[in-house]
């Protein structure tokens, strides 16, 4: 049985029904026996715990995180909580819930089953992508699900270059580029195109976003590679690059977007049942097929 003697807990302030489910989950623990870190944030809400502390800290005093919100939250703790090691777990409280897979009506079943030592574990690689401007590091970030470099707010065409490990992969105009993990291979790259790819792959999706060619079509490469993206022209007036669409450094003609797999790796935990073709099946609406009924 796993030693989850101190449990973090996180979750999404501005969502009332997230925070009810917070305090369930933190009654369901402390009756458990658990000890209990809640995110300093969401200290005006949730009370009967002694321990508030940062979400980078958690991943130092804790053993296990559950997150409680969307894809979104449990992609913004990823980032922060990677480099430590410690797993993380859950709790759909958001839309399709990809990587927040247990509803909340499973609270008990699906928390206690993990305290138990009932559960599947998967490891999730991040990218690491940096921006370089005349030869100086702009800034950067982690990324679980992808990297995108896009025309911001307004629809203008970007010129650019695509290389992996130095090597031209091609020229294009585009409207911008999509650098996924598999893991988010079902969000934006999807949206755009993009290939699934089971969580296990070892690859990176490059995939360009409204191509002004029909021969540019979406690309897999060995996660050993670097990307790297020349921002070769653009008449936006913000051109960005964006880290799980919640971080986001301006870009301008001339930069360089590198784009590697992270060194750290993200633990998800999951129940016993869980069955990525099964989420594919209920979030994406894979139907059964005509004359068929599912048994």
């Amino acid at each position: 049985m796993p030693d989850f003697r101190c449990v973090g807990l996180t979750g999404r302030l501005e969502n009332a029904k997230a925070v009810a489910t917070l305090q369930r989950v933190l009654g369901f623990l402390t009756k458990k026996g658990v000890g209990v870190c809640v995110q300093s944030s969401l200290k005006e809400v949730i009370g009967g715990v002694d321990c508030f502390l940062p979400l980078a800290e958690m991943g130092k005093a804790c053993d296990l995180v559950i997150v409680v919100g969307g894809d979104g939250s449990l992609l913004g703790a990823a980032r922060e909580l990677a480099f430590y090691g410690v797993p993380l777990v859950g709790i759909n409280r958001g839309g399709l819930g990809f990587l927040a897979d247990i509803p909340p009506q499973q609270v008990e079943a699906g928390i206690g089953g993990v305290l138990e030592g009932r559960y599947q574990a998967e490891q999730h690689f991040l990218l690491e992508g940096e921006v370089w401007r005349d030869g100086q590091r702009l800034g950067g970030s982690p990324a679980l699900n992808d990297v995108v470099l896009h025309h911001g707010t307004m629809a203008r065409i970007i010129n650019m270059s695509v290389y992996a490990d130095d090597e031209l992969v091609y020229r294009q105009r585009s409207d911008g580029l999509i650098v996924a993990s598999p893991t988010g291979s079902t969000a934006y790259a999807l949206s755009a195109g993009g290939p699934i790819l089971f969580p296990s792959i070892d690859a990176i999706v490059i995939v360009p976003i409204v191509p002004h060619t029909l021969t540019s079509r979406p690309l897999l490469v060995p996660s050993s590679m670097e990307v790297t993206a020349r921002l070769e022209h653009t008449v936006s007036e913000n051109p960005q690059v964006s880290f799980d669409s919640q971080v986001n450094i301006g870009v301008q003609s001339g930069d360089l977007l590198k784009i590697r797999k992270h060194a750290h790796q993200l633990t998800l935990l999951y129940p016993l049942e869980h069955s990525f073709f099964e989420s594919c099946r209920s979030k994406l609406s894979w139907a059964s097929p005509m004359g068929s009924e599912e048994t």
